[in-house]
């Protein structure tokens, strides 16, 4: 079975790195030189290198030109994995198993952008990883392959690994089925008008107000942490991004939202919220604020 990989961020590097490890044959490599729009990008070309599989890089107007790399290498099935541009009718339908998309949210609840971002802002309580058959819309393709994930005390970072651990499983296991019945594995459609869809998220969706909950916040921030952009404070002229808050008591609920309660360097900066306060744990200020400050 000859497949043709597409993706450009971490886990699409772990995927690839999976197929390749246990010889399938990837035929071919569709990826960015670089991206500023995924913070989780990253760079698949070493990879393919050191494997020989060839590579083509995507522009902002070379669509005929991937077309032709595809149909060039005539592949049985695509996946495309961590990709964030819309793929074209004519690619969906070039190869004879279709183009497997990965989506991590329990589908056909949570489609959309940002699956891990939302889900965890949101406080929902389990997702998914999820594999199906792309289609014109936006994942409601029939699914090959889902497993339920469980979030506990999960941030981005945490939530990002489990969900790549059970997906590589997948992988392996739905690639094997593909190869052995020539593209006939089961499938469950999705019906379109159940479930919901996620909005794009933009920067002042990252913004810390303290007149937020405490929980909000710590969602927020556990949120947005690494591999992604980090959660952030506009503090004077500048943004400072967040990384690590917690939940902290208070006995100040007479005081302001915003209000620096303390701040040093070993034990953090603790700042009074709508409901209470958080302890500010990692972060980039330059300059400390100091006590009785607002944020």
């Amino acid at each position: 079975m000859k497949i043709l990989f597409i993706g450009t961020v971490e886990f699409s590097y772990k995927a690839l790195s999976s197929l390749l490890e246990n010889e399938f044959e990837v035929v071919g490599l569709i990826t960015k030189k670089t991206s500023k729009f995924n913070a989780d990008f990253h760079d698949l070309t070493p990879l393919a290198k050191q494997y020989g599989v060839p590579v083509k890089y995507r522009t902002k107007d070379n669509e005929e030109e991937l077309i032709s790399f595809i149909k060039e290498k005539s592949p049985d099935v695509i996946y495309c994995f961590g990709w964030s541009h819309i793929l074209s009718n004519t690619i969906l339908t070039l190869p004879p198993y279709g183009v497997v998309g990965f989506h991590p949210a329990e589908l056909p609840n949570n489609r959309g952008r940002h699956p891990i971002i939302w889900a965890l802002f949101l406080g929902v309580k389990q997702t998914a990883s999820t594999f199906f058959i792309m289609d014109e819309g936006a994942d409601t393709g029939d699914i090959i392959s889902q497993e339920i994930i469980k979030i506990e005390n999960d941030d981005a970072t945490t939530l990002y690994q489990k969900i790549t651990r059970k997906a590589l499983h997948q992988i392996v296991t739905f690639s094997e089925d593909l190869q052995k019945n020539k593209g006939n594995i089961s499938k469950i459609v999705q019906d379109k008008n159940e479930g919901n869809t996620w909005r794009k998220r933009g920067k002042s969706d990252g913004k810390i107000d303290f007149r937020m909950t405490s929980k909000a916040i710590v969602n927020l921030v556990r949120s947005l942490t690494r591999p992604y952009v980090g959660a952030h404070i506009e503090y004077g002229t500048e943004d400072v991004i967040v990384w690590r808050v917690e939940n902290e008591t208070t006995i100040f609920d007479n005081y302001e939202p915003g209000k620096v309660l303390e701040a040093d360097e070993k034990n953090g900066i603790v700042v009074k919220t709508y409901d209470g306060a958080i302890r500010i744990i990692e972060h980039e200020f330059k300059i400390l604020p100091i006590k009785g400050d607002y944020l």
